[in-house]
């Protein structure tokens, strides 16, 4: 019986005083922040595009070496990462942020022209927790979003 007291006020009493917010408002309210790794300005405009029209907080690089400082700045909760980008390519990126303590367990995935089965190889050993190859369907892109921030 004290347990049961004890649940009844662990759980809160709802109210109708808490405005009616709709699915897709609510899910905006609580999205995280990613940075988008694009030296393709159209590629980047379109992928930045997908990501915030599903409400999330976009900050976009140009390079490998933006992104880092971009990193060393600011706090992300998922890095969308091109490999083939000039000063420094994906690869090294994603290598620098799964060995930093602070950032390695930001999930990375890396977005790429590259699709064979070996890019896809390589680009896991590097640290990468997932990895699509272009073109992609934006579905594919918000689903691995999505599952990765779950976890």
């Amino acid at each position: 019986m004290v347990a049961t007291i004890m649940v009844a006020r662990e759980t809160p009493a709802p109210t109708l005083a808490r405005p009616f917010m709709p699915a897709r408002q609510a899910e905006r309210k609580f999205m995280s922040a990613v940075l988008l790794v694009e030296d393709s300005s159209s590629q980047r405009e379109m992928i930045a595009g997908i990501l915030k029209e599903r409400g999330w907080n976009v900050t976009v690089a140009c390079d490998g070496v933006e992104a880092l400082e971009k990193i060393q700045k600011a706090s992300f909760d998922l890095v969308v990462l091109d490999i083939v980008m000039p000063r420094m390519n994906g690869y090294e990126v994603c290598r620098r942020i799964k060995s930093d303590p602070n950032t390695k367990h930001v999930p990375v995935i890396m977005c790429s022209s590259k699709g064979e089965e070996f890019d896809r190889y390589w680009g896991m050993r590097q640290g990468a927790d997932a990895y699509i190859a272009k073109p992609f369907q934006p579905v594919e892109l918000l689903g691995t979003i999505k599952q990765l921030l779950r976890g």
